[in-house]
């Protein structure tokens, strides 16, 4: 699995959205299962600047960081 982000034109029926400090997320229900107990964070540092997401889910990772596998 991957984590991606796009912008939302429609929210699907069962669609999780997330509203917090002025940031609307729209989870794919599909997804919802998987994410439960995810953190969404968004780190900058001098050169780059990128979403972080903290799930407690994840049970192994791709040596790149762009896969994950859930147990």
């Amino acid at each position: 699995m991957s984590y991606t982000m796009d912008y939302a034109e429609e929210v699907s029926p069962g669609a999780e959205v997330i509203s917090q400090r002025g940031v609307t997320v729209v989870v794919d229900p599909a997804a919802v299962m998987f994410l439960i107990g995810t953190e969404l964070d968004f780190s900058e540092e001098k050169l780059s600047a990128t979403f972080v997401f903290n799930n407690p889910n994840v049970t192994s990772t791709c040596g790149c960081g762009e896969s994950f596998g859930v147990g």
